[in-house]
C-alpha cells in the first residue's frame, strides 16, 4: 500500500508540474513553482502544528508542574485524577494535538518527493528477478507473463505514460532458453511506437545485470539468455528526459551525489546541501527548539541541522529533489517566523502571566530587609 502516494503523484502533481511547465518552459521553475503550490495549500496545517508547538513550549514548564501536583494530591483516587488531568489539557491544550496536522501532510509531500524523485527529472529503474533452471527442469516451467509496477514515464514534454516491464513468458527459464523484455504502457502500447512519435526525445533504455552476471546475458535491445542455474537479477533503465538539464546555478537536475568516483566535487550539490542545513538551524532558533534550559540537550539540537543535512552528502538525493527540500524549507522557516510573531491566545496568555507575576512576587518576598540590594532599592525610592 502506498497510502494515496501515487495517485496524488500522478492526479496532483504531475498535472501541477505540466500546467507550469506550459506556461514557462523550465523544469526548474515547474519544481519551484509545483512546491510553492503545494507549500501554501498546506499552509494552514502546517501553521496549526507550529502554533501548537509554540504553545507547548511556552506553557509546558507550568503544565508540568501543576500535573504534577494533581497527581501528588489524587495519586489515591484514578477517578479524580483523570478528571483533572483532562481539565489541565483542555486548559492548555492537549501536546499531541499537534501531530495531528503532521500526520495529515505526510502523504502529500511524500508525493511531491517521489514525483521529484521520477521521470522527467530522473532515470527510472525496472527490476526483474529471474529463477534460471536446469535444462532437464524445463518441463517444470509453466510460462506466465510478468508485469513490473508502471512507472510515469515523460516520453517528451508534458506527453508521459505509466509503463510497465513485461516478460511474456515469465521470470523462470531453463538453461538455453532466451527470452525479451519489453517495455509497454498498462494499456499494451510498446515504448518504441511512442519514442518513434518523438525522436527528439531520445530516450533509449539500458539494461544490466546487477546479481547473477554468470548466470545471463543481456543485450541492449533487453534479450536475455539463460546460461547457468541460479538465481539472477536484472535492471532497466529508462532515462529522464530532463535529467541532463540544468537550472540557474544547478548544472542537472538529475545528477545524484555531490562526489564523482573520480573525486570531482560538484558545489551545486554542496551549496544545496549546507543550504538546507542552514534553513533547518534557523527553522529550529525561530521555533525555540535550540533552547530547552538542558546543555546537553542544547548541544544536541545544534548539531541535528549538521547530521541531518551532511546525510545527504552520504545517501545522495537527485539534485531536484535536493533543490525542491531547500525551497520547502525556506518557505518553512519563513512560516515559522510569522506565526511565531503571532500573540498566544488570551487564556493562555493570561495563564502565563499569571504564572510570571506570582514567581516575581516569591522573589520579591526572598529578599531579606537588611540585604544591600534591599536597602538601595529602598533608598532610590
Amino acid at each position: 500500500m502506498d497510502f494515496g502516494i501515487g495517485f496524488l503523484s500522478n492526479n496532483v502533481m504531475l498535472p501541477i508540474l505540466d500546467f507550469f511547465y506550459g506556461i514557462v518552459p523550465s523544469y526548474g521553475l515547474a519544481i519551484v513553482a509545483l512546491t510553492l503550490v503545494i507549500r501554501f495549500a498546506l499552509y494552514p496545517l502546517s501553521a496549526g502544528s507550529i502554533r501548537n508547538m509554540r504553545r507547548t513550549r511556552i506553557t509546558q514548564p507550568l503544565m508540568q508542574k501543576r500535573v504534577k501536583e494533581i497527581q501528588e494530591r489524587h495519586k489515591d483516587n484514578p477517578a479524580k485524577l483523570q478528571e483533572e488531568m483532562s481539565a489541565v489539557y483542555k486548559e492548555f491544550g492537549n501536546p499531541l494535538s499537534g501531530c495531528l496536522p503532521v500526520l495529515l501532510q505526510m502523504p502529500v509531500l511524500f508525493a511531491l518527493f517521489a514525483t521529484l524523485r521520477g521521470s522527467p527529472f530522473s532515470d527510472v529503474n525496472y527490476t526483474v528477478n529471474l529463477q534460471i533452471l536446469p535444462q532437464e527442469q524445463i518441463e517444470r516451467i509453466q510460462p506466465k507473463a510478468f508485469a513490473t509496477s508502471p512507472q510515469n514515464i515523460y516520453i517528451a514534454d508534458g506527453e508521459h505514460y505509466r509503463i510497465s516491464a513485461i516478460l511474456p513468458s515469465g521470470t523462470s527459464l531453463a538453461v538455453g532458453e532466451k527470452t525479451k523484455v519489453e517495455f509497454q504502457t498498462v494499456e499494451g502500447k510498446p515504448l518504441q511506437e511512442l519514442v518513434a512519435q518523438h525522436p527528439e526525445s531520445n530516450i533509449t533504455p539500458h539494461w544490466k545485470i546487477t546479481k547473477g552476471q554468470e548466470r545471463v546475458q543481456i543485450d541492449e535491445a533487453g534479450n536475455i539468455t539463460a546460461l547457468q542455474p541460479g538465481d539472477a537479477t536484472i535492471q532497466g533503465t529508462i532515462p529522464g528526459i530532463a535529467a541532463d538539464k540544468g537550472f540557474l546555478f544547478i548544472d542537472a537536475l538529475g545528477r545524484v551525489g555531490a562526489f564523482d568516483a573520480d573525486g570531482t566535487i560538484h558545489w551545486d550539490i554542496v551549496a544545496m546541501v549546507i543550504g538546507f542545513g542552514l534553513s533547518l538551524y534557523l527553522n529550529q532558533v525561530l521555533s525555540g527548539q535550540g533552547a530547552s534550559g538542558n546543555p546537553q540537550q542544547d548541544t544536541v539540537n545544534k548539531i541535528t541541522p549538521v547530521i541531518f543535512s551532511g546525510m545527504f552528502l552520504f545517501f545522495p538525493l537527485p539534485a531536484g529533489v535536493l533543490m525542491y527540500m531547500l525551497i520547502a524549507n525556506i518557505f518553512q522557516t519563513l512560516q515559522t517566523f510569522i506565526v511565531s510573531r503571532e500573540p498566544l491566545p488570551e487564556n493562555l496568555q493570561k495563564i502565563v502571566a499569571a504564572s510570571e507575576k506570582k514567581e516575581s512576587d516569591a522573589k520579591g518576598r526572598e529578599t531579606l530587609p537588611f540585604e544591600p540590594g534591599r536597602s538601595k532599592k529602598k533608598a532610590s525610592g
